[in-house]
C-alpha cells in the first residue's frame, strides 16, 4: 500500500495536504481498500464551519457506509463534485480524488496529524 510522505494522516483513516493555509483531504489507499468499491459520496456544503473531529460527510460503499472526519478547525471552501457522479475515482486514485477542502482556522492543531511511517504503524501496515 502506498502512503505519500508528502501528506499527512488521521487516526480516522483521512490525508491530509496543507497548502497556503488550506487543508485538503482525501480517505487513505488502506480505507478505501477496507471500504471495498465506493458508490457514493455525500459531499460538505461549502461554507459549513467544522471543529476538528467533526463529522463532514460520508462515504458509501457496497459493504458499508463510512464517516469521514475533519482533521482540522476551519471552514469548508470546495467539495469535490466530480465524485457525485464518480465516486469510485476514489477507489481508483484515493491520493489524487480528495473529497473537500478547508481553510484552517488553528493552525496548532497541525501537531494532532500523523506523518506516513506512524499513520503505517498505526494500521500495521
Amino acid at each position: 500500500m502506498n502512503f505519500p510522505e508528502s501528506l499527512k494522516y488521521t487516526s480516522h483513516d483521512e490525508w491530509v495536504s496543507i497548502t497556503d493555509g488550506v487543508a485538503t483531504i482525501g480517505i487513505t489507499e488502506y480505507a478505501q481498500d477496507q471500504l471495498g468499491e465506493l458508490v457514493h459520496v455525500e459531499l460538505p456544503k461549502v461554507g459549513r464551519q467544522v471543529a476538528a473531529g467533526d463529522v463532514v460527510c460520508e462515504v458509501e460503499s457496497v459493504k458499508a457506509v463510512a464517516e469521514v472526519y475533519a482533521p482540522l478547525a476551519g471552514k469548508v471552501t470546495e467539495a469535490n463534485a466530480r465524485l457525485a457522479d464518480a465516486a469510485e475515482a476514489i477507489n481508483q486514485d484515493p491520493y489524487g480524488s480528495w473529497i473537500y477542502r478547508i481553510a484552517i482556522t488553528d493552525a496548532d492543531q497541525l501537531s494532532s496529524l500523523m506523518d506516513a511511517a506512524t499513520y503505517r504503524a498505526k494500521i500495521g501496515k
